[in-house]
């Protein structure tokens, strides 16, 4: 089995993303990099750059799945609307481009990687640098984030992927998510 992996942390400040390509069982990564959102004048128009940074990642590399941080249930409602609708601008671009989605809570991402749900970002960050040989850590720890995403999909290929809700239905796609999960899409 041969696929490339587009993992990303959603965010309107900064998002992360890691591509890793899977070839004979064997991980290696393509790239880990981060968006910097910071600069720009409102939401309208970072989520606009989220949607074309995406498109642009998707078009030089060609990535076969996506794998995006699910929201988490956070005390700050505005934060989650504004994380969720850059998850949704990602989403959204990748669909444009037919590639199925999947979503992981972000203590299972940390429980792939660590086997801790509670890592620290340093932790999950380490940890990659230890599985994938890298040479460096970034200084921001967001573009490990995406990494740890992807990374996290290689490993649970063909397990059950659990969403925010807690719900461990399996689901390789937005289309076979709705079809497995009708009242939850409407």
């Amino acid at each position: 089995m041969e696929k490339i992996i587009l993992g990303i942390d959603p965010g309107t400040m900064v998002m992360g993303y890691g591509l890793i390509e899977v070839k004979n069982n064997k991980v290696r990564l393509i790239t880990l990099d981060e968006l910097l959102l910071h600069k720009l004048p409102n939401q309208e128009m970072k989520l606009k750059k989220i949607f074309e940074k995406t498109l642009a990642i998707i078009d030089q590399y060609h990535p076969d799945e996506l794998a995006i941080e699910a929201q988490f249930f956070g005390v700050n409602v505005q934060s989650m609307l504004k994380l969720g609708r850059a998850q949704g601008v990602c989403i959204a671009a990748c669909l444009y481009r037919d590639i199925p989605i999947v979503e992981y809570a972000p203590k299972k991402i940390k429980m792939a990687i660590t086997g801790n749900g509670n890592a620290s970002k340093e932790q999950v960050a380490g940890m990659l640098q230890h599985l994938l040989g890298l040479k460096e850590i970034p200084k921001r720890l967001d573009a490990t984030d995406g990494l740890a995403v992807a990374v996290c999909h290689y490993l649970n290929s063909g397990k059950a992927s659990s969403s925010s809700t807690g719900t461990t239905k399996s689901s390789s796609s937005w289309e076979s998510f709705v079809k497995n999960n009708p009242k939850r899409a409407k």
